[in-house]
């Protein structure tokens, strides 16, 4: 299964491409997305937009599973984030993707072990699961493969689960009509 991993923000929107079974996980690609603040909204929300239409085209992922929106303090950054969340909820839609969101606490349990891990301890985890060389830069790289890595771990079960459950309901209709 092949994951596109998205640690949603405005300024820097991480993205990454994991996939593989299991434990034997392998990065396919990643990247931050940049915009400037000094650009309009509407212009920055656009282009990080299409960045990731081109990695959609180009990667072709079976699920997105982006990091959801954790309701912090600042209320403008909380609002910044949502926005792209917003835009990797469409994204999916429009592809017919499913689109998975994980919890910062259940990405960090999940690649660390630690709900309350940092940054430092995350990017140490992401090199080692991923038998990278290197850590991947800046963080927000590293931030966009947990997700994607939480996913293939925890999350794949998720995508199965409304199929499952239709099926059953479908099962049951039919052995209560006869």
């Amino acid at each position: 299964m092949r994951v596109l991993g998205v640690d949603p923000g405005l300024t820097r929107c991480g993205l990454g491409v994991v996939e593989g079974e299991a434990r034997a996980l392998r990065m396919v690609a990643v990247g931050v997305v940049r915009t400037s603040a000094e650009r309009d909204t509407g212009d920055r929300l656009a282009y990080v937009q299409d960045e990731l239409d081109a990695r959609l085209d180009r990667f072709t992922p079976d699920v997105i599973a982006p990091e959801r929106v954790y309701a912090a303090e600042h209320v403008p950054t909380v609002m910044t984030t949502a926005r792209v969340s917003g835009l990797v909820l469409l994204a999916g839609a429009r592809r017919g993707l499913p689109v998975v969101l994980h919890t910062p606490t259940e990405v960090k349990a999940a690649v660390t072990g630690s709900g309350r891990a940092d940054k430092a301890q995350i990017t140490t985890m992401v090199t080692r699961i991923l038998s990278l060389t290197e850590a991947p830069k800046p963080a927000d790289a590293a931030d966009a493969l947990a997700p994607a890595i939480c996913h293939q771990w925890r999350g794949a079960g998720n995508t199965r689960r409304p199929p499952a459950a239709a099926s059953e309901r479908a099962r049951l209709r039919s052995v209560a009509g006869a």
